[in-house]
Parts: structure tokens; sequence; C-alpha cells
């Protein structure tokens, strides 16, 4: 089985990354409630959770729970993604929790509660109509301890071991140089810090007509990378304890991305954690 690593599905790593943020920055300047349907989707007309309750009903389907989803004011939830992975991060208070491909802000609001007053939150997203939005949702909601920084993931500017957990809600699949992604968050995660994401992985050959098709590579359709690629990574950055879980009961809403192909017969969401050593030579 082949799958994308680092070639972007078939796209440059310039292309990708103007695809994916003349994309969002679409999806960012529409909002909830202008387009229709839900999810990362392969059409715009699809992607940006259709109207409040819809984004609602997508981020149920999910795995947040409607008291998760209403305990964030304005339009941060944009129904886009393929998991919780908050669920996954087992926040504490006091935490210092950085977010790739931020979005909205919605699971930076959701992190921001479990974190506490004590806590720090850090959203990174490449695309400045997204972070202007999240700013603003930031203000709506009353969050003085998230931020939001314009940034590539593959080049974060955060500090290094400034950050004890990292989550992400299908992004690192939109990346041309995912290694780069994972070495980057072992820069800034601390000893002991931990990873905790949501993504898509391949579960089989991607259709070739696909790997090349702008619209499914910034839909998070053509970029995954399979389990033992992704586990290679994540080891090669460093990590330890890695785990690649898929969900297999992700098919269900991941079936509905593709008005034109049913992407579950070869896409599905997983849970990805690891850790950093409580020691490490960087």
């Amino acid at each position: 089985m082949s799958d994308s690593g680092e070639s972007g599905a078939g796209l440059d790593a310039a292309t990708q990354r103007q695809v994916v943020r003349e994309r969002y920055a679409r999806i960012a300047s529409s909002g909830a409630g202008e387009t229709e349907g839900g999810g990362c989707c392969a059409t715009d007309e699809c992607c940006a959770g259709g109207t409040a309750e819809e984004a609602a009903e997508t981020a149920e389907q999910l795995g947040y729970s409607r008291r998760e989803v209403e305990s964030v004011d304005g339009e941060a939830n944009l129904g886009l993604g393929c998991g919780n992975p908050k669920a996954l991060a087992s926040l504490e208070e006091g935490e210092t929790v950085l977010d790739l491909g931020s979005g909205a802000g919605f699971d930076c609001f959701l992190a921001a509660r479990e974190v506490g007053e004590s806590g720090r939150v850090i959203g990174v997203d490449m695309t400045p109509e997204m972070v202007e939005n999240a700013r603003s949702n930031a203000i709506e909601n009353g969050t003085d301890g998230v931020e939001f920084r314009l940034g590539e993931i593959e080049h974060l500017p955060v500090a290094d071991a400034s950050v004890d957990v990292i989550i992400s809600n299908c992004v690192v699949n939109l990346s041309p140089d995912k290694p780069q992604v994972f070495r980057e968050s072992f820069r800034v995660l601390r000893p002991g810090g931990r990873l905790a994401i949501s993504d898509v992985i391949l579960t089989a050959d991607v259709p070739e007509g696909l790997r090349a098709d702008p619209d499914s590579v910034a839909s998070c359709v053509a970029g995954a990378s399979t389990v033992d690629r992704l586990q290679g990574m994540l080891a090669g950055a460093g990590f330890e304890k890695v785990d690649v879980s898929a969900k297999e009961d992700s098919k269900q809403f991941i079936s509905e991305w593709d008005e034109e192909r049913d992407v579950s017969n070869f896409l599905v969401s997983a849970n990805i954690t690891g850790r950093k050593p409580e020691s490490s030579d960087e």
C-alpha cells in the first residue's frame, strides 16, 4: 500500500500549502451557517458546517458532547474535524496546551476550560482569516488564557520545551511534510509532554485520480498516511509510547465527505498519541 508521505498526495509542497490556505480562508470568510453539510468534505459547498445547529450535530458525530458544543459562544465551531482530540488528552489544570491548526478556536476554548485560569492555550494556524476569527471568538468567549498565533505547523512560532500537551483535529494530514510537523511537536514539548491528536489514516490506496487533485488534498481526503508510516514518523521524531488506533465507527460520517465516491473505502479516523521521554537529547 502506498501513501502520500511527504509528497502531499501528488502536489508539490508550495501548491499544497496554497490550496489548503485558500480553502480555509474561504471557510473562515463564510463561517458556519453559510454553506451546507459538515466535516472535512471534498467540496466547498459542504465544508463549513451548515447552520449552527448542523455544525453542532456534526460535532456530536465527531465525539463532542452537546454540553461541550453549547459551552462555546460565537462561531468557533465550524463543524470541521474527524474526532475530539481534547478527549484523548486528559488535560489537567495549569497545563499549557498547543493546538496545531486551531481554526476558529473551538478546541482551544474547550481546552481552556480544562486547564483553568492557571493554564494556557496556544492556537497556531497558517490562515490569517482563521486567526482573525479565532481572536474575535476569544473576546466573545472571554478567554484570557487563550492566544492565537499565525504560523505553519512545520515551523511553529513556539519556544522550545514550553508546552505540556499538543492537540490537533484533522490537520496533520494536510501538511506536505508530516515528519517535520512531528519533529517540531517534539521540540516544543516539555520532557514528559504528550501528543494527542485526531486525524485520518489510509486503510487502502488512494484512487490515483485523487492524488494530485487540489480539492481532495485540501479537504483531508488524499493527504493521509498509513498507520505504519505515522508510527515511523513519530518514532523518528523521538516519541515513545506511540499508538495509532483506527476508529472504525468513523466510516459512517467519513462516507458522507464526498458526493461522488465513498472515501471511507480507503480512509478512516484515528486517535494518534505519543509522549516525549522524561529526559531526551535534542
